[in-house]
């Protein structure tokens, strides 16, 4: 029996309108991602069941973004789950940061354990968001439990960022891209992961 578990990017923020490095900054939905998901959610882009389950990471965008798609429905919080933290570079744009010495060597670096100041690697960062999936998976599998002898579908739904979705996808399916930036999804979107007995056999973008 399969099971679903979809990953979904919160929708625009001004940290994307203005380009910046807000990784765990708490920054609301911009007017234009909360006009861009009602849009996207009234043409059932997204998936859904009476049994579903939703996880976000506790941050402002993701929790008004299952709002906004799903109505006041319960959410669970995966921490582990969050954007990278960009430590000191943090709500500052690439222009900003240019003649920061400190950015300069973060951003050439071809090292993934290369870390911003107060911030996090990027090897860092993929092992929490791979330990944040498993977690997933655990409390995922307990729903399928419950409902594989039912007709209700066992899907969880999970309202994340653009960098956690691409650890994830890189992790699962290493050899599609050069690296986990190409799997990044426009914001409101993302992929709907094909679970067969816990085992993730497949993927659906949307």
């Amino acid at each position: 029996m399969e099971s679903r578990i979809c990953l979904i990017r919160h929708g625009i923020t001004e940290g994307n309108v203005r380009r910046l490095y807000y990784g765990q900054t708490d920054v609301p939905l911009a007017q234009k991602g909360v006009d861009e998901l009602k849009r996207l959610a009234g043409e059932g882009l997204y998936p859904d069941s009476e049994a579903a389950r939703f996880f976000t990471t506790g941050l402002a965008r993701t929790t008004q973004t299952r709002e906004l798609i799903y109505g006041d429905r319960p959410q669970e919080v995966i921490e582990d789950l969050q954007e990278i933290n960009f430590g000191e570079f943090e709500m500052k744009t690439y222009e900003q940061l240019l003649d920061n010495p400190d950015y300069r060597d973060w951003i050439t670096a071809e090292d993934l354990d290369k870390i911003p100041p107060g911030g996090e690697s990027i090897r860092q960062f993929n092992r929490r968001i791979i330990r944040g999936f498993e977690e997933l998976r655990r409390r995922h599998s307990l729903r399928f439990l419950q409902f594989r002898h039912h007709s209700e579908d066992a899907l969880s739904v999970v309202i994340c960022h653009g960098g956690t979705i691409s650890a994830i996808m890189a992790h699962l399916w290493p050899e599609e891209h050069d690296n986990m930036y190409g799997w990044i999804p426009d914001s409101g979107h993302g992929y709907v992961l094909r679970l067969v007995d816990d085992q993730v056999v497949g993927y659906n973008a949307f």
